[in-house]
């Protein structure tokens, strides 16, 4: 099946690894060319060279909290690859504890982070595919069913799902699509270490396992592969939705 990628244009945040990078992976791979950014230049430099260099990917060390980052990601892509086609907004997961537990100060910077940021983006973005497009918000299983002692995800991520339906309503009409997608257990840094928190991470892997239908953590490819369909023209019909990726975990229809 051709997705239709072939040249298009994609900018990716939190992209120097985990879901973020699969999902460039798996765009590259179909002919897109990208532009990642992540906050640790190391990372951003290492995960380019890995997709192939400047040809199909280019970074920038950014940070969502920048109010002038989302510019400087479309910039980059029009004076790198010429055109935008569209995003995959993803940040990294919020400190763990449960909503009493955090501290105000926490809330606040999750929310420039978490929130805040991936609005400003998706916005920015949004304005700059004038020839129509699609935009992904990583999000997570904790918009339909809240996570024990993630707080913070539980109060942030269902008001970004909420959000990104409400900007599929508004930009539809200019072709520009908006889907949520909900990664379930997925092994990557983040899940590690929510394992290893857990005292004995070859128990939690296992009692995880367990709750999954498939019967085990996914891999970021897995991700990677249904963002990139999400994100192509392939899926041109689909905008306003959240997209499961967890192996059936959640129960709810």
């Amino acid at each position: 099946m051709d997705l239709g990628l072939a040249d298009r244009v994609y900018v990716l945040t939190g992209a120097s690894d985990g879901l973020g990078f699969a999902t460039a992976e798996q765009l590259v791979a179909d002919g897109a060319r990208v532009v990642i950014s992540s906050r640790a230049p190391e990372r951003v430099a290492a995960a380019i060279e890995a997709l192939g260099g400047p040809d199909r990917a280019i970074g920038l060390s950014a940070d969502l909290t920048d109010p002038g980052t989302p510019e400087r990601l479309v910039a980059a892509a029009r004076e790198q690859f010429g055109r935008l086609d569209g995003a995959l907004i993803s940040v990294g997961g919020p400190p763990r504890g449960t909503a009493a537990q955090v501290t105000d100060e926490q809330w606040r910077e999750s929310f420039e982070t978490v929130f805040l940021g991936s609005v400003r983006t998706a916005r920015t973005v949004a304005a700059a595919l004038t020839g129509g497009g699609a935009i992904g918000l990583v999000l997570s299983t904790s918009v339909r069913a809240p996570l024990p002692g993630l707080g913070i995800s539980n109060g942030l991520r269902p008001g970004l799902a909420g959000v990104a339906k409400d900007l599929a309503d508004e930009y539809g009409p200019r072709g520009v699509r908006v889907v949520s997608l909900l990664p379930g257990r997925i092994m990557t840094a983040r899940n590690r270490d929510l394992l290893a928190a857990a005292g004995d991470p070859e128990r939690a892997r296992a009692e995880a396992e367990a709750s999954i239908p498939l019967g085990r953590i996914g891999d970021p490819a897995e991700f990677g592969r249904v963002a990139a369909f999400l994100l192509s023209p392939a899926a041109g019909y689909v905008t306003g939705v959240t997209v499961p990726v967890d192996g059936g975990a959640l129960r709810g229809l």
